[in-house]
């Protein structure tokens, strides 16, 4: 059996992240009127308030964090929901096999189901004990440390269980659907 290398080829360490983004900062944030919308290919789709959401089970974490831009961050310590308990409420229909993101604006991303589910993949508010900045994704990101950050969706306002593949922001631009740092998954063409 192999082993894979914490660190994917091609990468290095750096000891902060870098901020990017595809899209504006969103407006302001109120707990208030901030809401968090799950639907499609589920038998309970769902609104969360602020307020619910945070209320459901919180997990802490540690994981690297992986740039297609070839910078990794070391143990990054992520508080959050796992994405499973998010499933567990709104019980996808067996048809669903892809979970779309969508954030503040137009972003979205989408990875299968069952990456989705996976234990480390958690909406996360903090990072090393700090909520996140805005830059970063407040009030929610999306982290899923086995893929490209790309794939790590920040402001997240409303996630799609879909039936099949729908291309995000980056994959109609040419990045890779995949998205696996070990594979370099950076673009389509590769």
């Amino acid at each position: 059996m192999s082993h894979k290398p914490r660190l994917p080829p091609g990468q290095r360490w750096i000891t902060g992240f870098l901020v990017r983004t595809a899209e504006p900062m969103p407006e302001p944030f109120d707990p208030n009127s901030w809401t968090l919308t799950v639907d499609g290919e589920v038998e309970n789709p769902h609104v969360f308030s602020y307020n619910e959401f945070r209320a459901l089970p919180v997990t802490t974490q540690l994981s690297d964090f992986h740039c297609v831009e070839t910078w990794s961050v070391p143990d990054n310590k992520w508080e959050g929901v796992q994405f499973k308990e998010i499933a567990k409420i709104v019980k996808p229909k067996p048809s669903a096999t892809f979970v779309l993101f969508h954030a503040e604006h137009e972003y979205t991303s989408g990875i299968d189901l069952d990456v989705s589910m996976e234990e480390d993949v958690l909406l996360a508010w903090n990072r090393n004990d700090e909520p996140l900045r805005v830059e970063d994704g407040w009030p929610v990101r999306l982290v899923v440390p086995r893929l490209y950050a790309w794939k790590s969706v920040k402001w997240v306002r409303r996630i799609s269980f879909l039936t099949e593949v729908v291309l995000g922001y980056w994959e109609q631009r040419g990045y890779h659907q995949g998205a696996d740092p070990w594979l370099c998954q950076r673009f389509s063409n590769q």
